[in-house]
């Protein structure tokens, strides 16, 4: 039975909450299914009074009241229950007797999520729509040329390379040098960014390998997929789908172990070592996986203890500067494979990133460069970091690529962007503008995750509780009760459907510019935007 609530000064009402439960009583027929799948236990089936006073419109007699009893839902206003609009109580309800609303008013709910001193737990989104890429414009039409490169009249492939390209005097002296020859991989242009084992549930992960493979085995589409920190599981270490693998070493080391330990063993080399010193959603401040995700099989393969939090430094104790790493980690990295596995750093995008690439350069030990701006991120990030920290990815990697051309190095040393591509949906064109604009490639994660299995957050703060291992959709959750809601088989059909579709489209911006044989990287006259001081930022034509 409900009791009288108290009012003190941290209590809230439903409409200081950024969503609101609207309930029919009228249409639920009491299932309880709403109250079983709500990840944050945002409302309750109970039992209500309600006082109905008896008016006795006689003068000589008294009036009187009497209570109804009554089962309904009552929507929780604690800071920690707060609803967060995922909408899953919708789903399993058989009458649609409920849904979350968004508030018509700026949530109150800021002002006390740091009840007990501590920040916000769950993840950020950076709320902020509509940013240059999908503003560009591709501008530069062939329509002189063979009308069969049309991407739906003729069948070609699109395909970059990763590591270091040297030019032929000096790939062999490098060879009479050093008997080797820095490796180079052909791969697909759109590259699965690095989303961790443990950041991601073992059904969310198993459908991602499982999705790759066929793209490489049964479609012969050279897909990678970056591991991100945490290594991955034994067995795909031993398999030979490792191949098909980026494998990230980052400042916590996590999982490195494991790796080690399995290169005797392994039948076949990965894809390529991906060294992390930042990434864009929080950059400077390194990675955290909650213990609320850290089980006894990631604790396991992390070689940690069960139930602690996994705090990544923002930096790697190891080194001092870039010149440091590259002498230190690139190069043990490529000693640990034979020379045969190309390595490169991934940065965030800062005013620093020039500094990085000069540095480079320099060394034909680094493979490539990896860029990550401002807008990257899955939702596991604080709100202070996605909104107010990091450089747009369209300008800082504009400025790299120009500074290789200032070098004469533009084809030597790839570049790969991410970081917000595919925001608001339209992947192709982000990708297809980043490789005009001097990408050999692009990365990309939160796309991944939104078509592939359906995660619900939004940039409308909706859900974003990837971090706290409450994944509705159980994407990005350790706990089986949710991780089981999702099929590895149905993940991996929506990767497939997702390459696809990207290729196709691709395919539909790169045809009418004339190129089929190779991807236009750096062509930028083909670009325009309606923004002058973009336009001159970017070097890029300024259209009206």
């Amino acid at each position: 039975m409900s009791t009288d609530r108290e009012i003190g000064p941290s209590s809230l009402s439903t409409k200081d909450l950024p969503w609101q439960i609207l309930w029919s009583k009228e249409k639920c027929m009491l299932c309880g299914k709403c109250t079983a799948i709500c990840p944050v236990s945002a409302i309750r089936l109970g039992v209500f009074r309600k006082r109905v006073m008896n008016i006795n419109i006689d003068v000589n007699q008294a009036s009187s009241s009497s209570h109804n009893i009554f089962h309904g839902i009552r929507q929780k206003t604690e800071p920690e229950n707060a609803c967060v609009g995922c909408g899953m109580c919708t789903m399993v309800c058989p009458n649609d007797a409920i849904i979350p609303m968004k508030t018509d008013e700026p949530s109150k709910l800021d002002y006390h999520i740091n009840q007990g001193g501590q920040p916000r737990k769950r993840g950020g989104r950076r709320n902020v729509v509509g940013g240059v890429l999908d503003r560009i414009k591709f501008i530069r039409i062939s329509m002189l040329t063979d009308p069969a490169l049309d991407a739906g009249r003729h069948e070609f492939e699109l395909r970059t390379l990763l590591g270091r390209v040297l030019p032929p005097e000096d790939s062999l002296k490098h060879l009479r040098e050093n008997g080797w020859i820095p490796p180079v991989r052909e791969i697909y242009p759109l590259i699965i960014g690095g989303m961790s084992f443990g950041a991601l549930s073992p059904t969310m992960w198993e459908g991602l390998q499982m999705g790759v493979a066929y793209l490489n085995e049964e479609l012969n589409m050279p897909v990678r997929m970056c591991t991100g920190e945490g290594g991955c599981p034994p067995r795909l270490l031993r398999s030979r789908f490792l191949q098909y693998v980026i494998l990230q070493i980052a400042s916590g080391y996590f999982g490195w172990d494991e790796i080690i330990h399995a290169i005797p063993e392994m039948k076949v080399d990965p894809c390529a070592i991906e060294i992390k010193y930042g990434q864009g959603a929080k950059p400077g401040d390194g990675g955290l996986l909650m213990w609320y995700k850290v089980n006894k099989l990631i604790a396991a393969i992390r070689g940690v203890p069960t139930g602690v939090s996994l705090p990544s430094p923002p930096t790697h104790q190891t080194q001092y500067s870039i010149e440091e790493s590259v002498a230190k980690m690139i190069q043990s990295m490529y000693m640990a494979w034979g020379f045969r596995v190309p390595v490169y750093p991934k940065i965030s995008a800062s005013s620093t990133s020039l500094a990085v690439l000069n540095n480079l350069t320099r060394n034909p030990y680094a493979a490539g460069l990896a860029i990550d701006g401002e807008d990257g991120g899955t939702g596991a990030a604080f709100n202070v970091s996605m909104n107010t920290m990091g450089h747009p990815i369209a300008s800082n990697l504009r400025e790299c690529y120009l500074n290789l051309v200032a070098l004469g190095k533009q084809n030597e040393i790839p570049l790969f962007a991410g970081g917000g591509v595919g925001k608001a949906g339209n992947l192709a064109a982000n990708a297809a503008a980043l490789i005009l604009m001097g990408a050999s490639g692009v990365q990309t994660g939160k796309y991944i995750m939104q078509a592939a299995a359906g995660c619900l957050g939004s940039e409308a703060d909706r859900c974003n509780i990837c971090n706290v291992g409450l994944c509705p959709k159980g994407i990005t959750s350790q706990d089986p009760r949710l991780y089981r809601r999702l099929n590895p088989e149905d993940v991996a059909q929506r990767i497939v459907d997702v390459f696809l579709s990207f290729d196709t489209e691709l395919k539909k911006i790169v045809a009418p510019l004339g190129r089929s044989t190779s991807l236009p990287i750096g062509m930028a006259d083909a670009l325009g935007i309606d923004d002058y001081y973009v336009a001159d930022k970017l070097k890029i034509k300024y259209v009206v």
